[in-house]
């Protein structure tokens, strides 16, 4: 018994590690620098980058570098303005053109080293504060949102707490979770404190993916009630092999699932279930019926901006590099948010398009109301800057907005610290 906690318990460490660590060194490391500290210009100014090759941290020159420079893309091909071929000196220098609207543009180079090929970027900002989204809002997308919630009113959600003994501790109680929802459940953890008192709550939604969830039973030592949900309507307590199959089954490419049906869309019944998740936490007995936080990276922090535009009781939002944000960018010659879609003839159809703006956070973002924290960086090829910009600029709530520039698709350990310190600290106010 103490081996398989051991072992469920080493294989969650692993995961959270996969999405928040930074990527391991490499033998040589290529540094690609903007002439700007902040990696940010006012349109219509020119960039500058420097680029440094380094091996064991010592500098080498005489190496051919091989650059491009272009508007960002994402994780797809880059659209080259101006390519080239240098002679590696000390800090080596290339000149962008100037970006003449609202946006990002990446330099990129690349050397070879003893046979083995390196490659890095940097991104630089165009006045990202001016960044306005390409998606529209339809007309009749609150009454398509409320007539959901109506529908999710009308279900008992019928709660079944398993109490998880293995995962309890001296201060703390956990449980799995069973929530009736729209066409389907919510599963999810619930660590909550043993000692008596009312609690704060925080709801934790995950980033893509299949896999089983742990709770965050530290979180819940500190004095609060802490709720992290699955969003695939099965257990989320099973062996891993069973999400496995699953993601390489039924449930693969889940993300774009009825995208030309905006009732059967697959993230209906998860954005509908993300408030039945808020239903519960106000059901638990040691809630103090009044602080509600949700935070969430990628995946997860669409769904933290998408659950507090649609329900009011979110009073605190912390969001990492939110996926789902102005999807369309692709239509309009810059890259939009994950999944990256509209650059294929299967999805980029007209009411795939059309049903994509139901379910764009952008068009939640516009209905904010819970103070916020967001953070990510210029590098994201997972979810492009130009994207995340494209909600964070249209949120009304009071916001703040912590750049880490280098960082791509993961995060610092003191992007964490700031979340937690900004969250636990609202909440307990």
């Amino acid at each position: 018994m103490k081996l398989k906690i051991y072992t469920a318990l080493l294989s969650a460490l692993l995961f959270s590690f996969y999405l928040t660590a930074q990527p391991s060194r490499q033998l040589v490391e290529i540094i690609v620098s903007p002439n700007h500290t902040d990696w940010t210009y006012d349109v219509g100014e020119q960039a500058e980058f420097s680029i440094n090759v380094l091996r064991n941290n010592v500098p080498l020159e005489g190496v051919k570098i091989n650059y491009t420079i272009g508007p960002d893309p994402g994780y797809r091909e880059i659209k080259i303005w101006d390519e080239g071929t240098l002679q590696l000196k000390n800090n080596t220098k290339v000149k962008a053109s100037k970006f003449k609207e609202p946006g990002f543009l990446r330099c990129t180079a690349t050397v070879s080293v003893d046979g083995k090929e390196y490659s890095s970027y940097a991104t630089a900002g165009f006045s990202p504060d001016k960044i306005q989204p390409t998606t529209t809002l339809p007309a009749d997308f609150e009454t398509f949102w409320n007539k959901g919630k109506e529908e999710l009113a009308q279900i008992p959600m019928n709660p079944v707490l398993t109490l998880m003994p293995e995962r309890c501790t001296d201060k703390v109680n956990v449980y799995h979770v069973k929530l009736d929802n729209v066409k389907g459940k919510i599963y999810g953890i619930l660590c909550t404190p043993k000692k008596a008192g009312k609690y704060p709550a925080i709801l934790h939604v995950p980033g893509a993916g299949i896999r089983p969830y742990f709770g965050e039973v530290s979180e819940a030592a500190e004095g609060f009630i802490s709720f992290t949900i699955g969003i695939h309507g099965i257990p989320v307590n099973l062996d891993k092999v069973v999400y496995d199959d699953l993601r390489a089954g039924p449930l693969s490419n889940y993300q774009i699932a009825n995208l030309d049906d905006k009732d059967n869309m697959y993230y209906r019944r998860v954005y509908l279930g993300c408030i039945r998740a808020v239903d519960f936490l106000e059901s638990v007995d040691n809630f103090n019926g009044e602080d509600i936080g949700i935070t969430g990276g990628s995946q997860g922090g669409a769904l933290s901006i998408v659950t507090a535009g649609l329900d009011d009781r979110i009073d605190y939002l912390a969001a990492f590099y939110p996926a789902l944000s102005d999807m369309t960018g692709f239509l309009h010659g810059r890259a939009g948010g994950w999944p990256q879609i509209f650059v294929d003839e299967f999805t980029n159809k007209p009411e795939k398009i059309a049903v994509s703006k139901y379910y764009d956070v952008v068009n939640f973002a516009r209905f904010v109301k819970a103070e916020g924290w967001y953070s990510w960086g210029y590098n994201d090829n997972v979810c492009p800057p130009a994207s995340t910009f494209s909600a964070y600029n249209v949120i009304p709530a009071k916001k703040e907005l912590h750049v880490f520039q280098e960082t791509r698709h993961w995060t610092f350990p003191e992007q964490r610290e700031l979340r937690n310190e900004w969250l636990f600290g609202r909440l307990k106010k």
